[in-house]
């Protein structure tokens, strides 16, 4: 019994935790804000053609 209240615990603590907001430091070259779209059973952001092939960061920020 204690073992499924410590993990009802944990749940709630992780719960928390994903509606805080976290501080990032990133350094890079470029950064563009946009919203994200709709598509199909996803979503979307499209980027500048001379992106295509770098490595990018997604950061979501609301």
């Amino acid at each position: 019994m204690a073992q499924n209240e410590n993990q009802i615990d944990n749940k709630e603590a992780v719960a928390e935790q994903a509606s805080q907001k976290v501080k990032f430091e990133i350094y890079g070259e470029e950064m563009i804000e946009k919203r994200v779209k709709s598509s199909g059973n996803s979503g979307r952001v499209y980027l500048p053609p001379n992106w295509v092939g770098h490595h990018v960061k997604i950061i979501r920020i609301d």
